[in-house]
């Protein structure tokens, strides 16, 4: 499947942008990019999404990271006659989620190190695997919504059968 092609790409960036991070920065250590408003900033997340869960046991997020990592190949198998464009969408996001997987089997925890925010106002700090599974999913909701709105316009666009007027 070439779209496969995709989700290597994504994990290969984000392995080696993490390896480059961690290589790098302290743990902690903080590089102005533009101002307060982008940073790189190294943290370890043992969390879910957004730092959910953060002290909470390891092995359910591996668990659950795997998980999901099975229904995104299960949705991209469902897919595999769709449009190239869906699908590729969903190798973004299987890209972001073996790219986190890895690190939570290697590591027990993901690095994070982008950091965007406006003064002491910040937004939660990410990585390319976190960027890849939210614009896939973006990416993936607004192709299907395009796809049904075709649909539904060549359908309503279509001449209605003509029914026969026997007498």
């Amino acid at each position: 499947m070439w779209v496969l092609s995709a989700s290597a790409a994504v994990v290969a960036l984000d392995q080696l942008t993490k390896y480059f991070v961690r290589q790098n920065f302290a743990l902690y250590e903080s590089v102005s990019v533009l101002g307060t408003f982008f940073r790189l900033t190294y943290v370890e997340n043992s969390g879910i999404v957004f730092g959910i869960g953060v002290g909470t046991a390891l092995p359910l997020f591996t668990f659950l990271s795997l998980g999901a990592t099975a229904l995104i190949l299960y949705f991209l198998y469902r897919e595999r006659f769709s449009a190239f464009r869906l699908r590729l969408a969903l190798a973004i996001v299987l890209g972001g989620a073996i790219g986190n997987a890895i690190d939570r089997i290697l590591w027990s925890q993901v690095a994070d190190f982008f950091d965007f925010g406006i003064g002491p106002y910040r937004f939660y700090i990410f990585n390319i695997a976190d960027m890849a599974v939210t614009v896939g999913v973006g990416l993936y909701l607004l192709f299907e919504f395009l796809e049904t709105r075709s649909t539904k316009a060549a359908a309503d666009s279509s001449p209605a059968p003509e029914l026969s007027q026997e007498a």
